[in-house]
């Protein structure tokens, strides 16, 4: 039941089709690119994955994928939250089928349910499943639903998978608490950050990140890792500061400006999904403006 995620972590995008299809040949050359470029580890599919516009049956494939072609060369876990419980709970036991290595899953959609019913949610999934489950906090796009510090401590007392949590607030004090209840009880807990915003979290007990800019500069986002480990402060600001400056790229008209981006970087990966827009090709120049203005087209690989 253990696992390690520890450094950049990689949450692929999702391929489709010019009808929108699924595109599965494109998607294991994005898993084969991120584990060859020093991805620790693969979850899929976060938000920037379109888990939300996805198909029960589409996910069940594209997992399947993902840990078919990983072959265990890094961790993969499988991300399960969706609208109704039931297939949340039939996309955790998929995942344990196929060999995945751990789940990821979010607090409940739409509703706002409280801190006792979250508790409760958890632990059925957690009980339901030998897996080790990550938790995924994002208090900003579900309302202010959230994990504080003292749910996090139940849950690590309750569940002996419960094995971390991603902490997309981009709230120091917030990841601070989570850390200071979740250490203290389990130190292999794995705090992490939901995009690359190292230089606040890993002083505070985070080992790493989901990655967004992973995708275009996966040099990059590894060498700010590696500074904040070493703790080259002034280096890790330099560096944070660039990939900060990606993220507000990439978060307007998320995640089709991260498509736009790939498409600038030889890695094409077709449209986004209904209603999400798909990157125009004024928005695409823009965005390669930007990458060669950083620096990115010149320091990043090309193709896959």
């Amino acid at each position: 039941m253990a696992l390690t995620l520890r450094g950049v972590m990689q949450s692929p995008v999702t391929p489709l089709k010019a009808d929108f299809s699924p595109d599965l040949p494109t998607f294991e050359k994005v898993l084969d690119f991120h584990v060859r470029t020093s991805g620790t580890a693969i979850s899929w599919p976060h938000h920037k994955g379109e888990s939300l516009n996805l198909t029960i049956a589409e996910r069940k494939r594209f997992a399947e994928a993902a840990v078919k072609v990983v072959a265990g060369r890094v961790p993969v876990t499988i991300h399960v939250s969706a609208l109704a419980l039931e297939d949340t709970m039939e996309l955790a036991r998929h995942a344990q089928k196929i060999g995945a290595d751990g789940i990821l899953a979010i607090t409940p959609y739409f509703w706002n349910p409280s801190l006792e019913a979250i508790y409760d949610y958890f632990v059925r999934l957690g009980t339901s499943i030998e897996l080790p489950v990550i938790s995924y906090n994002s208090p900003s796009y579900l309302a202010g639903v959230e994990i504080t510090g003292e749910l996090m401590a139940r849950l690590i007392e309750r569940l002996p998978n419960f094995a971390g949590v991603k902490e997309a607030s981009f709230n120091g004090e917030k990841f601070l608490e989570l850390s200071r209840a979740a250490l203290k009880r389990r130190p292999t807990f794995a705090m992490l950050t939901g995009v690359e915003y190292l230089l606040p979290s890993v002083p505070l007990g985070g080992v790493g990140s989901y990655s967004a800019a992973g995708s275009i500069c996966p040099n990059l986002c590894n060498q700010l890792f590696d500074a904040c480990v070493a703790g080259d402060w002034p280096r890790a600001r330099e560096l944070q500061y660039k990939v900060s400056r990606l993220w507000l790229l990439f978060r307007d008209q998320y995640p089709s400006s991260l498509k736009g981006g790939m498409v600038m970087m030889g890695r094409p990966v077709g449209p986004t999904r209904l209603p999400l827009p798909t990157a125009t090709p004024e928005r695409q120049a823009y965005i390669r403006s930007q990458l060669e203005e950083l620096g990115i087209l010149q320091t990043e690989p090309h193709g896959w």
